[in-house]
């Protein structure tokens, strides 16, 4: 379709990107009907992927904000600490992750949270937390989001899955809109390499919620300082397709359908490799394996644990037990299920 439109050229999109892209991506993640967005409260520019986004926003945060320091999930994507470091805020972290559970250490994240300088950003996976699954409740974003509030700390949005976790479009942008519905200030990295299949197009997108329109219009004219000496302009024809498939009702309807089944799929492989567990008596609590959501799996294997699995069944994952869920299928579930059992019984 874009290939035949002998209207469309190659020129240089504006520094901020593609207006159609940058306007639906708003959309997509606050809410079509976002007060922000009515109030015109939001910039966003289009950037190389959520990578791309981040180190803008990374950037921006560096250069303006009072505050330079930012608080990560331990454990988190690898990425993150590079991208915030190399942007001159100091990294610190917060706790999330209880190896003990394999889930959220609530506890830990309110401590760390609450004892974190008053101003401070704080980085939050949007859902489908990279690389442990473990997402908050609706009830413990709220707290999240109280906290965050009272101690006038400033959320920087993570957002690499959305639809790709529950299959809703919706329901994986809620944790976003809590904090966007209040009033206050936030900035949200959007990525389309997962739930488009964009990975090489590099499309992605940051907004950031001010508390004025006309703070939005500074911040935006700011962000393309940082933009031009950076990569000048973002490409264009990934964003194309995005708009396109954002702005077609048609197409929105197909993509949301596959979305759903792709996410569907995976929380099948979660289920099944659960049940074959259970079916095998393999020792251990494996509930946590359907509690997690996304495409990665925080199975709780020790690093000799996995070294086995490598040597006896040639299964290969991350030492710290991390595996992808979007690589299993019906018919390799019970090689992978048998590997863990026998990790477990014989590999210890």
């Amino acid at each position: 379709m874009l290939v035949n439109d002998r209207s469309r050229v190659k020129e240089y999109l504006p520094i901020v990107g593609l207006a159609d892209f940058n306007k639906l991506s708003a959309k997509l993640i606050l809410g079509a009907n976002s007060p922000a967005i009515q109030d015109n409260r939001v910039t966003t520019v289009q950037c190389l992927s959520g990578t791309g986004s981040l180190r803008v926003g990374a950037e921006f945060l560096s250069k303006h904000y009072h505050q330079r320091t930012i608080y990560i999930p331990l454990p988190t994507w690898g990425n993150h600490p590079k991208v915030f470091g190399l942007a001159g805020l100091s990294v610190k972290t917060y706790r999330y992750y209880d190896p003990a559970t394999r889930g959220l250490n609530f506890e830990g994240l309110l401590q760390d949270l609450g004892s974190a300088p008053s101003g401070a950003i704080v980085l939050l996976h949007a859902c489908a937390h990279n690389p442990t699954g473990v997402d908050p409740t609706t009830r413990q974003w709220e707290q999240i989001r109280q906290l965050l509030r009272s101690k006038a700390l400033l959320p920087f949005f993570d957002s690499a899955y959305q639809g790709f976790a529950s299959g809703s479009l919706d329901t994986d942008a809620q944790s976003v809109r809590m904090f966007v519905n209040d009033g206050g200030e936030c900035l949200i990295a959007q990525s389309y390499a997962k739930n488009m299949g964009l990975y090489g197009e590099r499309v992605g997108a940051l907004s950031i919620v001010c508390r004025s329109a006309d703070v939005a219009s500074r911040v935006e004219s700011q962000l393309k300082l940082v933009i031009r000496p950076m990569y000048s302009n973002p490409p264009i024809h990934g964003a194309s397709i995005v708009a396109t498939v954002l702005k077609d009702r048609t197409m929105f309807q197909d993509w949301t359908v596959e979305l759903k089944a792709m996410a569907d799929r995976i929380i099948s492989m979660r289920q099944q490799l659960f049940d074959a567990l259970r079916s095998r008596g393999t020792p251990g609590d494996w509930s946590h394996i359907i509690k997690q959501i996304g495409m990665f799996t925080f199975t709780g294997l020790n690093s000799k644990q996995v070294a086995f699995m490598t040597k006896e069944y040639h299964i290969y994952m991350t030492s710290d037990g991390r595996i992808s869920m979007a690589g299993l299928s019906t018919r390799t579930v019970p090689h992978l299920a048998d590997a863990i059992h026998a990790a477990v019984t014989k590999g210890a």
